[in-house]
């Protein structure tokens, strides 16, 4: 019988090439990663980015190479001064979002950040120049000032909440 030595065995540097080829070509895609910060009354924690037409959940985009976690545990003390250790965050949802206008295709995370101590909800504070304002509201109100996808996003993530799961979308949707 003769068997054929895979490539990775035979020669390192070749396999790591043969890798480096297959990363360049291959999709590349956008995570973002998004908090539900209750407060002590259960209001959710909206944000007013000054670079959207409307509200949204705090977080963002990760950088290159970066965590969906850490990204938002960065996003979130840039943003707003919390500081919340990704090891107490907890994945609600991810929701897969096609591609449109300029932008390709994405992830988008939404976490489970837990409820603020009154303390930690009156500390927060205005970090960086993206946003105008902040604001703990009713699901009511979320619901008014989100975007209809992202509203369905939370929607899902607040279901897993109850249920102990994590939902999996595309645009917003359950996929099945």
């Amino acid at each position: 019988m003769n068997s054929v030595e895979p490539l990775y065995r035979r020669d390192s540097e070749a396999w790591k090439r043969h890798l480096a080829e297959g990363n360049a070509i291959q999709a590349r895609k956008r995570v973002g990663a998004d908090a539900l910060v209750f407060d002590s009354e259960g209001r959710i924690l909206v944000v007013d980015p000054n670079y959207k037409p409307d509200w949204d959940l705090p977080g963002g985009m990760a950088e290159a190479n970066e965590p969906a976690d850490v990204a938002l545990g960065r996003e979130l003390a840039e943003e707003l001064h919390l500081h919340i250790p990704p090891d107490h965050l907890n994945l609600l949802c991810v929701d897969w979002v096609a591609p449109h206008g300029p932008w390709d295709d994405s992830l988008m995370f939404v976490f489970d950040a837990g409820i603020l101590a009154p303390a930690q909800a009156a500390a927060l504070r205005i970090g960086d120049g993206e946003l105008d304002a902040y604001e703990f509201c009713t699901l009511d109100q979320v619901q008014c000032r989100l975007r209809p996808y992202v509203w369905n996003r939370v929607h899902a993530a607040l279901t897993a909440r109850d249920d102990n799961q994590v939902a999996y979308l595309h645009n917003g949707e359950q996929p099945w």
